[in-house]
């Protein structure tokens, strides 16, 4: 066995594969030898480092999850999950809008293109006979109204007006300010086209009238109604809220459509 304690030089012999040349031999210390590796492997250590750090190798080398602690893997476990959650709700607000388009459409005979379809046609086209909408508005109309009788609307809900129609800053109905969870009440009688969430508006509910009238509420905490009820004037629809990103407080907001044009709402009610 070699004794390393006593070993301290050591010749290094370069045999070249030419014979017309001679070997040569050098000789060096344990230490100094010791000293070179050491040195030359600290250095190779040094540049590798930089390299797989500052360029592009480190991604070939070490993939992104595998260069992640424990605790950024839960981080991004959670960001995934609030992203599905995220297009799930971006989903259901498309349904929503969807819905909503088509309430509003029910209840806004204006938005029927003429050019397209002919008035005279309309009723061709679509018959009562053929047209489920149209059965169940005109039985509503023909139990709950009296068709030579003019529709009155009657206030929604108490409290006070803390902002009046004003079209110009698009401002399109009344707002009555109350507590929380006050109840709301149909203006009119009526059948029920579109209750939901709305981003801007929160929980709505629009609610369609005879004579081409349309009423909308806003803002609710609560929707006692959901679509297809027929409800009638004065009856409980839901409760007084702040929900929707255009609320900054308890309050119903409250229009009146005719003809798919907004008025003013304290123009034509009767207890206002």
């Amino acid at each position: 066995m070699i004794n390393f304690k006593k070993l301290k030089n050591i010749s290094l012999i370069f045999v070249p594969e030419e014979t017309s040349q001679k070997p040569r031999s050098y000789k060096i210390s344990v230490k100094k030898l010791l000293l070179i590796l050491g040195l030359y492997s600290l250095i190779i250590f040094i540049l590798g480092f930089y390299i797989i750090s500052f360029t592009p190798l480190s991604e070939t080398l070490f993939p992104y999850s595998f260069r992640l602690s424990d605790s950024d893997k839960k981080k991004i476990e959670v960001l995934d999950n609030k992203i599905l959650i995220l297009a799930k709700e971006i989903e259901s607000l498309k349904s929503v809008n969807k819905r909503l388009k088509f309430a509003i459409m029910l209840g806004d005979s204006t938005l029927i293109n003429d050019k397209e379809i002919p008035k005279d046609s309309l009723k061709s086209k679509f018959p009562y006979e053929g047209n489920l909408l149209g059965v169940v508005i005109k039985l509503f109309n023909d139990i709950f109204y009296n068709q030579s009788e003019s529709i009155t609307f009657l206030r929604p809900a108490q409290g006070f007006i803390s902002q009046k129609y004003n079209p110009e800053r698009g401002h399109f109905g009344v707002d009555f300010s109350m507590k929380d969870n006050s109840p709301i009440f149909s203006s009119a009688g009526g059948y029920v086209i579109f209750a939901s969430y709305t981003t801007d508006y929160g929980y709505t509910i629009i609610v369609n009238h005879p004579d081409n009238y349309i009423t909308k509420y806003k803002h609710c905490s609560a929707l006692l109604k959901k679509e297809g009820d027929i409800v009638l004037q004065g009856e409980l629809i839901a409760l007084i809220g702040n929900s929707g990103t255009e609320s900054s407080g308890p309050h119903l907001h409250f229009e009146i459509w005719k003809d798919g044009k907004p008025i003013d709402p304290l123009s034509v009610l009767i207890n206002n």
